[in-house]
């Protein structure tokens, strides 16, 4: 049992349109409740409605497009009140409760009224559960157009039983006669009432047929219905066809395609006239379809409805399918078709139709709207239909919820775009710990937003995740510049520490420029609180000389700023400066040797008259005091030899006595004897193969470190030399019988012996024989470079032999 209780204000909505009952309920009355509808007959109560009783009835229970229950109800129904054809009265039990067993509802009546004061001769209605013809009882005019479904039943008239209303059903597997209640439980309604014959089909019954009309597939009954009364046989065709399709899409539209002439409820097509084309959506006509950009066009074939996709009376909803985002447009249309033809005078055809479209996916878009110079993200995540709501964002993998992101300081709030979407605004700064910072290129850092945003979609309220990543390079990074002086005896450089070891390195040649590395060269390094001051000594290893001569040195140093990771050179920091100095030896990375040597003799010598071991390298430039020389390792009898990491190359300054013509011998000098020794010392892991050093100072081994040091200094005293007789050959073999001509260039293999004979010719018991150097080349020129030494200061340095 259940009781009666007046209706909430705005909980149920009525009207009548097409014949047709419409009643809606509002979905806000109705959540998180359950409800059933029961059609109220004052003679036998209330009749639940179901599914099965609502076809067979010309019932309707579905949903609008926003989810509010609607109710439609043909007037010519079951337990429909009808007063002459022209006042029709149907009552619905609307039936709430909390529970689904419907236990302690809540009942409320309502009572719905419609009048239709003129009809047309027939009149279809096409249903979404149904199909209803009703045709006027009216005796027709003669006429001697006959249809073949009229011809057809003729044959069956002689049996029609006495006041027994009958169905003749025509379909392809043939012909079938049955009594009105047989129909009945084969799904059909069969009545009439004071003025009209009315038949009401299920679609797809058995006896229906499915034929093809300008492209649209039609449902049809074809059927007669049959009365015989006395001298009376009344025979009606009730035959009904519905469009089945014709439904099409675009990404941007709707198109709802009908025949314009339906041949089986046409007698002769060339009477037909369309008289008027009506369409609605919901329960309301479009009075001007144009301004709502629906497009209505018919030709001789067709009727045509176009409809933009996101049209205001229809809705969009937003779905989710194998977790891709997209939307759905629903809209209830109908249309009515009015048209004359001279065997029915007027129809009038009325069309309900539900359209959905297919699932159309629609990638969100992230939305880059960051203004560098803000220093702050602002990035538009869009575009969604009011139905989607944020439920949670991650930024850099840490997950907020709106109000913690707020909290957080981030800004997150919804934005309306112009086509009635929406989208979500996250503003996040640049200096947000949570955002990635990269050093990249020369002075810019990339700043990296991750974001996961989950979306609640749909009254479903399903979860969809959408990852983004945006980027921002801005130039706000300054490189450091470098300021550098000099005093007589060292280069400086002093440049900003901020930065450094986080973004850049210091590098000299291809060696990070470390703590250990400026003391292991010499290099002293100070800091501050905001400079690093770096202090090279002039002859400290990795001073490039770029201008050395007498007496005067153009040094340069500089280092390499270079990125952390990349290793890239961003820029060279360089300290140049000349100085003057009277002594020193130079070690170049290519074998050079430059030396600004001082001979302090008493008295002084012609400098001039100084050497190498090699009498003919000369020095470049002297005065009375110092000589400039500058020669290769590979040349002026320069020597070389390996102790423990380092090879160390030797040459010796000397002087070239000068003898005074005598009466007699020995010969007097009247200079002193002076010898020069002088070292280049060069790292032996460093050091490229002799003669192929490269000249590069960015890529070349540091330089030599150089050192002099007289060997002997007779200075203080003059002594008496003899002017020497000296030959020298070499021998063919062991035995010294043959010997090769003289000047004459002599080829060895590099394991073979060499016999060298150095004779003295004189007798003198003060003077004995020393063989300093001697050594080989590669080519049959004497001069030639590369040579190697055989033996140094009398002592053998290869596997060669060297005798005398």
């Amino acid at each position: 049992s259940s009781i009666l209780y007046a209706l909430p204000p705005g909980f149920v909505e009525s009207s009548c349109r097409s014949r047709i009952f419409w009643m809606k309920l509002n979905k806000l009355f109705l959540q998180g409740k359950f409800f059933q509808l029961e059609i109220y007959d004052p003679y036998a109560g209330p009749i639940l409605l179901d599914e099965k009783l609502a076809s067979r009835c010309g019932y309707m229970l579905s949903e609008d497009v926003w989810g509010n229950p609607v109710f439609r109800a043909s007037v010519l129904g079951c337990h429909v009140a009808n007063e002459a054809d022209e006042l029709f009265t149907l009552t619905v039990n609307i039936k709430v409760s909390s529970f689904s067993s419907m236990r302690a509802a809540v009942t409320y009546t309502y009572p719905i009224y419609c009048s239709y004061p003129s009809w047309a001769s027939r009149e279809i209605v096409c249903e979404e559960n149904y199909m209803e013809v009703s045709v006027k009882t009216d005796v027709p005019a003669v006429s001697n157009d006959y249809t073949v479904a009229w011809m057809s039943a003729l044959p069956e008239t002689q049996n029609v039983a006495y006041q027994q209303w009958q169905l003749m059903f025509v379909s392809p597997s043939g012909r079938k006669r049955v009594t009105v209640s047989d129909a009945v439980k084969l799904g059909y309604s069969f009545n009439n009432t004071l003025s009209r014959v009315y038949l009401r089909a299920p679609y797809h019954s058995n006896e229906s047929d499915v034929s093809v009309v300008s492209g649209v597939n039609m449902n049809m009954v074809t059927s007669t219905s049959m009365y015989r009364q006395r001298w009376l046989l009344l025979l009606i065709d009730t035959t009904v066809s519905c469009p089945v399709d014709g439904i099409s899409f675009t990404d941007t539209t709707v198109t709802w395609t009908m025949p314009r002439v339906i041949p089986t409820l046409v007698v002769q097509e060339s009477t037909f006239l369309s008289k008027n084309i009506v369409i609605g959506v919901d329960d309301q006509v479009i009075i001007n379809p144009e301004e709502k950009n629906y497009l209505l066009k018919h030709n001789e074939t067709h009727i045509r409805i176009t409809i933009p996709i996101g049209a205001e009376e229809g809705r969009l909803k937003s779905s989710i399918s194998d977790g891709v985002y997209g939307i759905i447009y629903s809209i209830d249309l109908f249309l009515e078709h009015t048209w004359t033809d001279a065997g029915w005078q007027t129809t009038k055809y009325t069309v309900i139709k539900s359209i959905t479209t297919p699932f159309m996916p629609q990638m969100p878009a992230v939305i880059n709207n960051t203004v560098p110079e803000e220093r702050l993200f602002n990035v538009a995540f869009g575009h969604f239909l009011p139905d989607v709501s944020l439920v949670a964002i991650a930024i850099g993998n840490v997950p907020f919820t709106p109000r913690e992101a707020q909290h957080h300081g981030f800004k997150v709030y919804e934005t309306l775009f112009s086509n009635r979407t929406k989208g979500f605004i996250l503003e996040v700064s640049f200096d947000d710990p949570y955002v990635l910072k990269e050093y990249v290129n020369r002075n810019e850092t990339k700043y990296t937003l991750l974001v996961n945003y989950t979306l609640s979609i749909g009254p479903e309220m399903t979860l969809y995740y959408h990852s983004a990543e945006v980027e921002c390079v801005i130039a706000d990074i300054e490189l450091p510049a470098a300021v550098g002086y000099c005093d007589e005896e060292n280069l400086y450089l002093t440049l900003p520490t901020f930065g450094l070891h986080q973004y850049w390195e210091l590098y000299l040649g291809n060696t990070l420029l470390n703590r250990h590395v400026a003391l292991t060269n010499g290099y002293l390094a100070a800091t501050n609180s905001t400079h690093l001051i770096l202090q090279i000594p002039l002859f400290a290893a990795g001073v490039i000389y770029e201008e050395v001569s007498f007496q005067k040195i153009k040094a340069r140093f500089e280092v390499a700023l270079r990125k952390v990771r990349t290793m890239e050179t961003l820029q060279m920091f360089s300290v140049s400066c000349s100085f003057n100095s009277s002594e020193f030896i130079i070690c170049h990375p290519d074998g050079t040797i430059m030396i600004s040597a001082q001979m302090k003799t008493v008295p002084a010598i012609d400098m001039s008259k100084t050497k190498l071991r090699d009498s003919s390298c000369k020095p470049r430039e002297y005065n009375e005091a110092h000589a400039f020389f500058k020669f290769h390792v590979t040349t002026c009898g320069t020597s070389v030899r390996f102790e423990g990491d380092h090879i160390i190359y030797e040459n010796e300054i000397s002087y070239e006595k000068e003898t005074l013509p005598g009466q007699s011998i020995p010969t007097i000098t009247r200079d002193p004897d002076y010898r020069l020794t002088v070292l280049c010392y060069y790292q032996a892991k460093e050091t490229l193969v002799l003669g192929a050093f490269v000249s590069d100072p960015v890529t070349s081994p540091p330089f030599g470190s150089g050192t002099m040091g007289p060997r002997s200094n007779t200075a203080a005293y003059r002594r008496v030399r003899q002017a020497l007789n000296v030959v020298s050959r070499v021998s063919k073999d062991e035995s010294f019988m043959e010997f090769y001509e003289p000047s004459m260039a002599i080829l060895k293999q590099s394991v073979e012996p060499v016999f060298l004979e150095v004779e003295l010719k004189d007798e003198s018991p003060n003077i004995e024989l020393y063989l300093e150097n001697c050594w080989v080349t590669r080519s049959l020129d004497f001069s030639s470079t590369p040579r190697w030494n055989i033996t140094v200061d009398g002592q053998v340095v290869l596997n060669d032999q060297c005798t005398h």
